[in-house]
């Protein structure tokens, strides 16, 4: 049985009765600065809740929800997502996701996300997040989620009256330390008028366009916003090559060469995961004779996280450049596992110090159409639409706060129409990994 932390004399922490109130967030705030915070959540018989501000670290907040009050809400959060639950199906999951779907609900959404944050986010916290809104300053929040937590979408949660997470702070993903402060890992530079490493929905070998690893992006007609994003960057693309977006020419090998001296890696294309972080896959042009021990799928040999971070005979490791884009189904589960070394993690440890990846399945536009009937048609253009976002937000100064700024204004148009179009269930998937380059010991 556990017992209540307070009660346990190792973990209580004495907090200056100045700082309990949500106002105590302001005292000691270097002027004009930005608060940060690192929230924490830990999976054990009941689930903890600790998280400290940078300014005031000699000051940590924790908390404990009982796992009879969290389990119910995470269990109706699985069933709202497009990613399989245990006896699913992916078609199933798209099936039960889209076509009543809560998340393409306003009204329905709302109620799980008002239920996720009263069993997520503690009162105090709620009250320093409403504090730092009052005061006009928008702090950021470094989230490391549980494993039970790793699919919450934290900038939806709400916690003053309509405004969601989204609106009262930037919100990034936090690696475990371990991961993140690895003395021997080295940030790669960033310039922004560095290459262009882009993948754009590879052609996988043996697989065709309507397959299960078929395209994602379908058709890119000229004019449109993918074909004009591809133009803009044309002079900067790696590897050189026809200005299109679905080839079948860059594998592991074209991959490494293309993103030395690149400033960023964009791909967008299909992960799948497995029952191990280090054996999420990416899957590029690679047919059967590419270097690597992956299993093969077919004629495909799929490049795992394990072979990105550590190589594998005959594939040296893979280095990252500093921001990398992985615009693929569940390409952010690292947190999902207990030992969270997923393609996130390996990026990471190889250079990046921005990852931006997905909580969960990421629907397609040919499946909206055909699954979510108040869309239909008006489907066309969605995850173009976040293509591009993701895109630009790699390109500014401060990745988490521009991808934040695009989710904020998808937000308010969201709560504001209830169109469909502006469902959370593809803006609310992606979220941003920082990790800097790790202290000098």
């Amino acid at each position: 049985m556990v017992r209540n932390w307070r009660e346990i004399p190792q973990l209580a922490v004495p907090i200056a009765p100045s700082l309990t109130g949500g106002d105590g967030v302001l005292a000691d705030l270097p002027p004009g600065s930005r608060p940060v915070a690192r929230l924490r959540y830990v999976d054990a018989e009941d689930l903890f809740i600790s998280w400290v501000w940078e300014h005031q670290r000699s000051s940590p907040r924790m908390t404990m929800v009982e796992r009879s009050a969290v389990a119910p809400v995470l269990e109706e959060l699985a069933r709202a997502l497009p990613t399989p639950v245990p006896g699913e199906s992916g078609m199933d999951a798209l099936r039960r996701a889209l076509t009543d779907g809560v998340l393409l609900d306003r009204e329905r959404e709302q109620q799980l996300t008002d239920a996720l944050a009263a069993a997520l986010i503690p009162a105090w916290l709620s009250r320093e997040l409403t504090a730092l809104r009052d005061a006009g300053i928008r702090p950021h929040l470094r989230i490391q989620l549980s494993p039970s937590t790793a699919q919450v979408p934290w900038e939806l949660l709400s916690t003053a009256g309509e405004e969601r997470g989204i609106d009262l702070a930037d919100v990034s993903v936090l690696l475990p330390a371990t991961l993140r402060n690895d003395p021997g890992r080295s940030v790669s530079s960033w310039r922004a008028s560095a290459p262009v490493a882009a993948v754009l929905d590879p052609v996988v070998p043996g697989f065709s366009a309507t397959s299960e690893l078929g395209s994602v992006l379908g058709p890119v007609t000229a004019g449109s916003p993918l074909a004009e994003l591809v133009g803009r960057l044309q002079p900067r693309l790696r590897p050189a090559g026809p200005a299109q977006v679905r080839r079948s020419d860059i594998g592991r090998t074209a991959l490494a060469e293309a993103v030395i001296g690149a400033g960023r890696l964009i791909y967008v294309g299909h992960v799948t995961a497995s029952t191990h972080a280090l054996d999420a896959r990416m899957h590029l042009s690679d047919a059967a004779d590419a270097p690597g021990t992956t299993p093969l799928v077919g004629a495909h040999r799929p490049y795992t996280a394990a072979e990105i971070a550590l190589g594998a005979p005959g594939l040296p490791p893979l280095r990252a450049p500093n921001r990398v884009a992985l615009i693929a189904c569940d390409s952010g589960s690292d947190l999902r596992f207990a030992e969270p070394a997923g393609l996130v993690a390996a990026f990471v440890h190889r250079g990046a110090e921005y990852v931006t990846a997905t909580r969960w399945t990421l629907p397609t536009e040919s499946g909206l159409r055909l699954l979510a009937p108040r869309l239909g048609d008006r489907a066309e253009g969605m995850l173009a639409e976040a293509v591009v976002a993701v895109n630009a937000a790699h390109e500014a100064v401060d990745p988490v706060a521009a991808l934040s700024a695009w989710q904020r204004a998808q937000r308010s148009r969201w709560s504001s129409t209830g169109d469909p179009r502006y469902s959370p269930i593809l803006w609310a998937a992606f979220a941003t990994t920082w990790a800097p380059q790790p202290p000098s010991l």
